[in-house]
């Protein structure tokens, strides 16, 4: 099934759109297509030094038929629209900045992120070829649906708003607010929201950054900050974000208020305090 999906990846170049649509539906049921397409090319040397979070030139827009088929290996897991549901643990990727979209995927490409199956889908993958599937995901208007019951005790619950809101100085721990914006829906470009998203996937990547598993461009500001978490905190802020609606759609917003209390690679755009960027 794996390599099945992967075939529905590879770039097919010059073909027609009704063709390139054809093709890929194809492979997901021959055995025989699999091997058809040629893998593409390496990064060049110029796309292979581009920083994470730098603007690519403009690039012929894609056409809707060839995005559609080329997501479908996508879709298979984070469901129709890249809307995924509250119930599993694939998160959601529609209308996320397509800038962190971005981000993640050459992450999970090369190595930063450790998700095999999105490895091995990926990894012979153009940067401009994610960027395009990135951008994709990220014009996807689709709504968010009411969140489940809360799945932890009040004061858990508490525990996790107050860390989300207002963090805890003594620990060295900024509020999510902070950097994901009040309405907690991300900041475009390279923000990602975090609400909409099933607390079992949240509190996996909380662990992730913990461990090690989960890493960003340098400075990676998010595993100096999930460090600083304990197993209790970090059930709490899942819980928490879980249970909260989405608001506005949830589209990110333009800009923070107020600068970044931390340097955090990949969002070079966004201001950061003086206190901390002086260090």
């Amino acid at each position: 099934m794996i390599d099945c999906l992967r075939s529905l990846l590879r770039p097919v170049s010059g073909w027609p759109a009704a063709a390139v649509a054809a093709a890929s539906v194809a492979a997901a049921f021959s055995a025989s297509a699999l091997a058809a397409p040629a893998a593409p090319a390496p990064p060049t040397a110029a796309s292979a030094t581009m920083p994470a979070s730098a603007t690519p030139a403009a690039a012929p827009t894609v056409p809707a038929a060839a995005m559609a088929s080329r997501v479908l290996a996508c879709t298979a897991c984070h469901g129709k629209e890249g809307r995924a549901t509250q119930e599993g643990y694939f998160p959601r990727i529609a209308g996320k900045p397509a800038g962190y979209l971005a981000n993640q995927l050459l992450n999970f490409r090369d190595g930063r992120r450790s998700y095999p199956q999105m490895t091995y889908l990926i990894e012979h993958l153009t940067d401009d070829y994610l960027r395009e599937m990135a951008d994709h995901f990220a014009a996807q208007d689709v709504p968010y649906p009411p969140p489940p019951a809360p799945q932890a005790p009040a004061a858990a619950l508490e525990q996790g708003r107050v860390l989300v809101q207002q963090g805890d100085a003594a620990r060295r721990i900024p509020a999510c607010v902070s950097c994901h914006g009040s309405a907690m829906t991300g900041v475009a470009p390279s923000i990602p929201g975090l609400l909409g998203l099933p607390r079992d996937y949240l509190n996996s990547q909380l662990g992730a950054w913990k461990t090690g598993q989960r890493r960003a461009h340098a400075p990676d500001c998010m595993a100096d900050i999930a460090r600083q978490l304990t197993p209790d905190d970090v059930s709490a802020v899942s819980a928490w974000l879980a249970a909260q609606p989405v608001a506005g759609g949830g589209k990110p917003a333009r800009t923070l208020p107020a600068a970044m209390p931390a340097r955090c690679g990949g969002v070079a755009e966004v201001p950061v305090a003086a206190a901390v960027s002086a260090r």
